[in-house]
């Protein structure tokens, strides 16, 4: 299951968990994306995520350094799942599917995620979080600790 995961979500952590229950293994790749700046290193995010994820065994959490579909051929992985949150997800993920088949054969299932966290994202987190918001439930309390703490530092750095 691939994302850049900035940060990991409850959302995440549903699709996570419910695909753990599918496959006997699930790795986790968490990449660099180019277009956004990150709030945390892939290497927080890395460590983020397995704290989340620590009561899964056959979850393992990686990095992703180039193409994803080479990610996949390098570890094995036949398939890659995508979470989705509405239609809008379907039709902004439906092109790359496409063309990671033409590159590697590595098929691309889609989950669904819980109606209950469609609204999250890992932008919208941050924001909520910038402005004082109660993240109670929506981001496990280790990333909630470490998001506020990285929040403080940088409007420190600012004023």
């Amino acid at each position: 299951m691939p994302g850049p995961f900035d940060p990991v979500t409850s959302g995440h952590l549903d699709v996570i968990g419910r695909v753990a229950t599918l496959f006997d293994e699930v790795i986790v790749g968490v990449g660099k994306n180019v277009g956004k700046r990150a709030l945390f290193t892939a290497e927080e995010r890395i460590a983020m995520i397995r704290v989340a994820t620590g009561e899964y065994p056959n979850v393992r959490v990686e990095a992703i350094d180039g193409l994803l579909v080479d990610f996949c051929v390098q570890h094995g992985a036949r398939a890659m799942v995508k979470g989705l949150r509405a239609v809008s997800d379907y039709e902004y993920e439906l092109t790359m599917p496409q063309m990671n088949h033409r590159l590697s054969n590595v098929e691309t299932l889609f989950v669904a995620t819980d109606p209950g966290y469609s609204h999250l994202s890992s932008s919208l987190i941050k924001e909520v979080a910038g402005l004082g918001g109660d993240l109670f439930g929506l981001v496990p309390d280790h990333v909630r600790d470490q998001l506020t703490t990285r929040l403080a530092e940088r409007k420190a750095k600012s004023d």
